[in-house]
């Protein structure tokens, strides 16, 4: 009877650990276990918030500060454009190109395509001097002025756009949802942090100059996002983010002197929805 007892309890261990094993060769062999190796693109769109923003313009003959700029973005809403390659650059865009370094870790290079708009015929205080032989000239000391577009129209809007490199991290929480096949459906939480420059091209008519309207290298950017992604079927996600960063351009073009520039810093909120996929090669 002893022995009987030993042969069944060895019988059970066995099929025990062999159902284990088993379970374990399932896991492993899941495409979504593992993303060592893996690249990730994506493409979305998003819509933004500024904080205020003091502005400087400096030129051969003015130099004042506006406080407390007031501006926002310029959304296009559900449109066709987002995936109409001539026009891509028209509403406000999210590009993402990655590769995962381990399981958990992954380095991406993007662009967010980000637009800011001065807010119109707002009342500013303006500090500082203008000697450019116009209706605007004269000394200002914290005067309250009304930025008509005869005196100022100012904007990024081909746009805001930071080109930048982000580290992020990325966690499976499908059991939270009790999902049981991550093949099928695949929930992950991610966090980041980005560092890049700011390459806007920048819409300004300042007292009648004509505008610079060009691509330029204005300055450096930082920001830190969170988001949940959902994949499906191994290959195809989409996913929402949450970003917040701070934008500082000390050598913003305006007209077509080289004379003149602008310098601002701001903090900046995006809501971003993108899809993409993620695939070895």
């Amino acid at each position: 009877m002893k022995n009987i007892f030993l042969y069944a309890a060895f019988t059970a261990l066995v099929f025990s650990n062999s159902v284990t094993a088993q379970e374990e060769i399932k896991i492993q062999d899941k495409y979504t276990a593992h993303n060592k190796g893996k690249f990730i693109v994506s493409w979305g769109g998003n819509r933004e918030s500024y904080s205020k923003s003091d502005v400087t313009f400096k030129g051969k003959d003015y130099n004042f500060t506006i406080d407390n700029l007031k501006a926002q973005d310029k959304p296009k809403g559900w449109h066709v454009d987002y995936i109409n390659p001539a026009k891509m650059t028209i509403p406000q865009t999210n590009f993402r190109m990655g590769y995962f370094i381990n399981d958990h870790y992954s380095i991406a290079i993007g662009v967010d395509h980000m637009k800011y708009v001065m807010t119109q015929n707002q009342t500013a205080n303006i500090t500082g001097t203008i000697a450019a032989n116009t209706a605007f000239d004269g000394q200002y000391n914290n005067t309250p002025t009304v930025l008509t577009e005869q005196f100022l129209m100012y904007e990024h809007t081909d746009g805001l756009n930071y080109v930048n490199t982000e580290f992020s991290r990325h966690d499976d929480i499908s059991s939270i949802f009790k999902i049981g096949n991550t093949d099928k459906i695949q929930v992950n939480l991610t966090e980041g942090v980005g560092v890049g420059v700011l390459y806007p091209k920048t819409n300004t008519t300042l007292m009648g100059k004509e505008r610079h309207d060009d691509f330029h290298i204005s300055g450096f950017g930082t920001s830190l996002k969170a988001g949940l992604n959902i994949t499906f079927f191994k290959h195809f996600y989409i996913q929402g983010e949450l970003k917040g960063g701070y934008i500082n351009m000390q050598d913003i073009r305006t007209t077509q002197s080289t004379e003149d520039s602008a310098s601002q810093d701001f903090f900046f909120f995006q809501r971003i929805i993108a899809v993409g996929g993620i695939f070895r090669i």
